[in-house]
């Protein structure tokens, strides 16, 4: 299953790094392949991740949550 998070505030390659590490600490979540340019995360995961728990690690990184497609 994949779902996207629409993400502002990312400026560069750190910054996809910075959120990439937060979001694949997540339970479920295999993989994040984060754009900085698109402002999006693609999540790879097994089961739909919890949604607050994205918001907030998102968050807890510096950036802002949008939306989780």
């Amino acid at each position: 299953m994949t779902k996207t998070v629409k993400i502002e505030g990312m400026m560069c390659p750190h910054c996809e790094a910075h959120v990439r590490k937060a979001l694949e600490a997540l339970p479920g979540v295999a993989k994040a392949d984060v754009s900085h340019t698109a402002g999006t995360a693609v999540l790879d995961c097994g089961d739909a991740p919890d949604a607050f728990a994205v918001r907030q690690a998102v968050e807890d990184a510096g950036y802002r949550f949008l939306a989780m497609d």
